[in-house]
């Protein structure tokens, strides 16, 4: 617990049976109130080995894609009380000793998201990200830089802090249940006029990080795009996408209220 908000990790889960202890164990408890795992039908022993090290789980019959994951883990993570919720992979690509950092910018209302960068501070493909991904991602952020008028290093991180109130508010039932999800709430939380920052987080890339094919790569490519576009479209008021409409509502809803506030 930080500043009396409870904290709460969730590990969307697929295969991570290998590197699951590893990341559990470097979580600090003393600041984490609970850990959940969802479990995403793994074909693995990730399910027994969360078992073992006793971490609460919930386990999906079939593959629901890994946006249809981090649905189960935050809404667990609301019904569990969370004021704080942090995303983190359980493949160890990332380390969990920034979960108190990131808790600290949630928890003392510094940010609402928080973005673990892979590229600022020490170079991604230093550490193993492979230099297709890493040329993906620089292109891919450029652009959504422009068209979601932010400027953030990255957008496709697999480690991330919301607040309760962002979670709450994004209409996150109708994002993609496939990997695009990520860029989806990040246009959502833009589009809401949640503030969103970012820490610096090495990269560790190994034969056991979790990672997509080339050509699923692609595919992902195109979704970030269109949910980029899709967003400027909207702002320009040419478009109105259902996902990012019930977002801008939100952030009216809120400029009101403070108008009425200040009236007061």
């Amino acid at each position: 617990m930080l500043n009396g908000k409870k904290v709460v990790v969730v590990l969307p889960a697929y295969n991570a049976e290998t590197t699951l202890r590893r990341t559990v164990q470097e979580i600090d408890r003393t600041v984490v109130d609970e850990v959940l795992l969802v479990d995403d039908h793994s074909s693995d022993g990730t399910l027994t080995e969360a078992q073992k090290l006793g971490i609460p789980t919930i386990h999906h019959d079939t593959n629901r894609g890994y946006g249809g994951n981090q649905k189960t883990c935050y809404q667990t993570a609301l019904n569990l009380g969370a004021d704080v919720v942090i995303m983190l992979h359980p493949d160890y690509q990332y380390t969990p000793q920034l979960l108190t950092a990131m808790a600290g910018m949630i928890a003392y209302g510094t940010y609402d998201v928080v973005l673990a960068s892979r590229i600022l501070g020490r170079g991604a493909l230093k550490g193993g990200m492979p230099v297709y991904k890493y040329v993906f991602n620089r292109i891919l952020t450029f652009v959504e830089n422009i068209l979601l008028g932010i400027k953030l290093s990255e957008y496709h991180t697999g480690y991330r802090a919301f607040s309760r109130d962002v979670l709450l508010n994004l209409p996150l039932h109708l994002n993609s249940d496939d990997f695009v999800f990520d860029n989806q709430m990040i246009a959502q939380a833009q589009m809401a006029g949640f503030r969103i920052g970012e820490i610096s987080c090495p990269t560790r890339y190994d034969h056991q990080s979790s990672s997509i094919n080339f050509v699923r790569s692609i595919t992902y490519g195109f979704g970030v795009l269109a949910t980029a576009s899709a967003f400027r479209l909207q702002r320009w008021h040419l478009v109105r996408t259902e996902f990012l409409q019930v977002a801008t509502q939100r952030a009216k809803n809120d400029y009101l209220g403070e108008i009425q506030q200040s009236r007061k």
